[in-house]
């Protein structure tokens, strides 16, 4: 007998205000084909796919049947992109089917990408190129893996059909699955169409979805709420430093109020560590260069303040003066948040207040040194236990790099000897190392690699990488060539967006 897909929706953000979004319905594919599906997520979020057909997988998140219970819709958001904005953004080719409670007690939402057009579609097509949607399955699972907050992959579903962007592309549907969808830029929208009451109900929606610990009755309550999204913002662009990630496209309608990572457009994670980085595409003046994220972060939050000024204080004056008191806090909330994972990295724990040895000066070695992040760190995790300098130092790829050598041996004498002062063992300080400096990440090589092959129609590929990213923090024989930093001529320079 065939079983019906059964997903428990219950459908929170349909509940709001009306203006908060359309109604929508995904529009149909030519050849729905199921190229992969996260089974593992599914029992997470509560529903079982054990006897689903992958053709009804497929119909279901192409978008061509719309599963019991779901009550679709594209969000209403604006947006500064690249410091500019745009007023009426909203999901122009996203289609949430709806939310649930999961397995955990927390709401989360199941959302199409490249689902069709909608209200918010402008002049686009409202779908999506399989590379862009492979790259997000990648990406956002790997995130995961290594422990960043992020939205999650459900589904990947190949549509039988062309997109044109800079060249005819195969078209895909993600189903993308997030705490909320609500962006800094969902506050901006309702504010910019003056809507005050609105504005107040969403913020109570976020209270009760994302933050619960925060007592509604307190008068101070949206002013405790702004400062919990900050140290979340804060938290997380710490952990994207420490990684060596590069969002790529830091708009405040790309920020999440949960505070998770969310649109894998043009991202990447750094080889060889430069602290301008820069690898999207349309960011041409490096507004987003790895280097700014910190300072992007503030500058969206203090975006979000703005919208959120009713609702902090009657005054405005006083609204603003408790706005930029929190503000004030999220430099030392972002630094304490990265030096807390750094100390990790190096194998201290979170206390240790010293900046002994430098850390800014390891980061300018790696950079003059032209030495590559992660597997600098994943070397020098071996460090203490072996005392063998020399897997570390051949990672010095510059020309005539003795300065750089003797600089870089230099760092390890003081860090050796304060690991030493801290009668911390090098057993000890080697597994806290492992567990925060990842030997495989998802390289930029590595993942064009595998849409170039699923392009043509081998998907093996995708699936080696997606195994060799579920155990980030292991060095596995059967993965080691994941570990590898790309060729010269393999090297990505450039990522797209794919909108």
């Amino acid at each position: 007998m065939l079983m019906s897909l059964q997903i428990p929706f219950s459908n929170a953000y349909a509940t709001l205000p009306e203006n908060f979004f359309r109604r929508e319905t995904p529009t149909a594919i030519k050849s729905p084909v199921l190229q992969k599906f996260n089974n593992a997520l599914a029992a997470e979020l509560g529903f079982d796919v054990e006897g689903i057909s992958d053709d009804e997988l497929a119909e279901v998140f192409g978008g061509n049947r719309i599963p019991a219970g779901a009550d679709p819709l594209a969000m209403a958001y604006s947006g500064h992109q690249f410091g500019n904005l745009n007023p009426t953004l909203g999901d122009g080719r996203a289609i949430l089917l709806g939310d649930l409670i999961d397995s955990h007690g927390q709401r989360r939402d199941i959302q199409l990408k490249g689902a069709g057009t909608t209200a918010f579609s402008r002049m686009g097509d409202g779908r999506s190129p399989l590379g862009p949607a492979m790259r997000e399955y990648i990406l956002c699972e790997a995130m995961n893996a290594l422990g960043v907050p992020s939205t999650r992959a459900l589904a990947l579903v190949s549509t039988g059909e062309k997109v044109v962007r800079d060249r005819l592309e195969p078209g895909a549907v993600f189903t993308r699955v997030a705490a909320s969808h609500i962006r800094v830029g969902t506050f901006q929208f309702l504010a910019l169409n003056g809507d005050a009451e609105g504005l107040k109900v969403l913020a109570n929606h976020v209270l009760e979805r994302h933050y619960p610990d925060i007592d509604t009755n307190a008068d101070d309550c949206y002013v405790q709420l702004f400062r919990a999204i900050c140290q979340r913002q804060a938290a997380l662009i710490a952990r994207w430093m420490n990684l060596g990630f590069i969002h790529g496209v830091m708009n405040t309608d790309n920020m999440t109020i949960s505070g998770e990572t969310i649109d894998y457009g043009p991202c990447a994670f750094m080889d060889t560590y430069h602290a301008a980085q820069v690898f999207s595409s349309i960011d041409r003046q490096g507004r987003y260069a790895y280097q700014n994220q910190p300072a992007i972060g503030q500058w969206n939050l203090a975006r979000l303040a703005e919208p959120m000024l009713s609702l902090f204080d009657s005054d405005q004056k006083e609204a603003i003066a408790k706005a930029s008191a929190v503000l004030k806090e999220y430099p030392d909330m972002y630094e304490s948040a990265w030096r807390d994972g750094f100390n990790r990295k190096l194998g201290f724990s979170e206390t240790a207040g010293t900046d002994q040895p430098p850390r800014q000066q390891l980061l300018d070695i790696l950079e003059r040194g032209e030495i590559d992040f992660t597997l600098f760190f994943r070397r020098l995790s071996h460090l203490p236990v072996t005392q063998n300098r020399e897997p570390v130092l051949k990672l010095i790829t510059v020309f005539q790099g003795d300065s750089v050598r003797n600089e870089l041996n230099e760092w390890l004498d003081q860090w050796l000897a304060q690991l030493t002062e801290q009668a911390i063992e090098p057993d000890q300080a080697t597994q806290l190392m492992k567990q925060n400096n990842p030997a495989v990440i998802p390289r930029n090589h590595r993942v064009a690699e595998a849409i170039k092959a699923a392009e043509g129609g081998d998907y093996s590929v995708f699936e080696n990488l997606l195994k060799a990213l579920k155990k980030p923090y292991e060095e596995l024989a059967e993965f080691e060539d994941y570990q590898k930093p790309p060729q010269p001529e393999e090297a990505v320079i450039r990522t797209f967006c794919g909108t």
